[in-house]
């Protein structure tokens, strides 16, 4: 099995920190553009499509700056993450996603985190 790697994708988004920040942590908010059905409890998150259910754990979080997650069948050191940031000329929130996959694949997640980064901002309204 060969070792994945970190990528990282921008977005900028039309709405505050705050308000994005409950869309990637909020098991609710979450299940309008994440997945079918979203539950936490103490830390874990299981979210379900179709017939697929996958858990992950909340590693660590700041309120409207990041949330990282550990899905539970990845290696230990692999990890997704959201962050919220901001940019210095335009002053607009940023989301950064970091994730992990095999290189070949890099593009193939990288269009589906598009897919549902475009969902998340049309629940946002952005």
């Amino acid at each position: 099995m060969s070792k994945k790697v970190l990528y990282t994708l921008e977005y900028p988004v039309r709405c505050s920190p705050a308000i994005l920040y409950e869309f990637l942590t909020s098991p609710a908010a979450m299940q309008e553009w994440f997945a079918e059905k979203v539950d936490e409890k103490d830390g874990v998150y299981t979210f379900k499509w179709n017939e697929s259910e996958e858990t992950a754990t909340m590693v660590e979080k700041e309120q409207d700056k990041f949330i990282k997650f550990k899905w539970s069948h990845m290696a230990k050191d692999e990890y997704f993450e959201f962050r919220i940031d901001r940019s210095e000329v335009t002053n607009q929130t940023i989301l950064i996603i970091k994730d992990f996959a095999d290189k070949k694949d890099i593009k193939d997640q990288s269009q589906l985190w598009e897919y549902q980064v475009k969902d998340l901002f049309y629940r946002l309204g952005s």
